[in-house]
């Protein structure tokens, strides 16, 4: 059976907005116990006792650690964003031809012009401009299963160091859900992040995207 420090331990690994706060000493021990204490059901009083030694004991090993939400933020500062409306999002039965998919990209690719393909278990997902929705529809006909219109692409193209930093994608999501801004689709091809979004949510997109390097504060006192 695990011992209570190996358990304090496993959750706060589950924990990354937790642990950040350890990184950066603004977490309040005793609280921070008691909550860890209750959610693994050890509420006796060693127990609390025994995971807020654990906690601060982790933290400690944290110390020379980078804060993981510097590190994002040391990439997302120097990123640069890419804006594309009037995107449909197509879901078709898989038991399409894929032959008759790539023809479409084909002819929109050689346009210069949007088009993803993203391929499940059960079925394709489309991604292109609306320009091309009429005749998409004409071609595949009773094989669309779903359509969603008025969609934007935000394309967020990093250094490559992104590709060695964990957590940039969660740490994005995690805005986005924060703020109301529901995910269509998401995307990545090497150093790019694509989000598929609604075209309503532009505006505020933008500005949560304004990034500027996080400042570690100095250590608060433990309580």
């Amino acid at each position: 059976m695990p011992t209570t420090a190996e358990l304090t331990e496993a959750y706060l690994k589950t924990h990354p907005s937790i642990t950040d706060c350890l990184s950066y000493g603004i977490i309040n021990y005793s609280k921070l116990a008691r909550k860890i204490a209750s959610e693994l059901h050890i509420e006796k009083e060693t127990s609390i006792k025994a995971v807020l030694v654990a906690c601060i004991r982790y933290a400690k090993k944290m110390e020379r650690k980078k804060p993981l939400e510097k590190s994002i933020l040391a990439i997302l500062t120097k990123s640069e964003l890419e804006i594309r409306n009037k995107i449909v999002i197509a879901i078709t039965d898989k038991r399409i031809f894929t032959e008759n998919v790539m023809a479409i990209a084909k002819k929109i690719e050689s346009n210069a012009d949007t088009f993803y393909v993203i391929e499940g278990t059960k079925a394709f997902t489309l991604i292109f401009s609306e320009k091309y929705q009429n005749e998409i529809q004409r071609f595949l006909g009773k094989n669309i299963l779903k359509v969603t219109e008025n969609r934007a692409m935000i394309t967020i193209k990093s250094p490559e160091a992104i590709e060695n930093t964990p957590g940039v994608v969660s740490y994005l999501y995690s805005i986005f859900a924060e703020n109301g801004i529901n995910i269509n689709q998401t995307m990545s091809c090497w150093t790019d992040t694509i989000f598929v979004i609604s075209e309503e949510d532009i505006a505020p997109v933008m500005s949560l995207l304004r990034f500027h390097e996080a400042v570690v504060p100095g250590s608060a006192d433990h309580e």
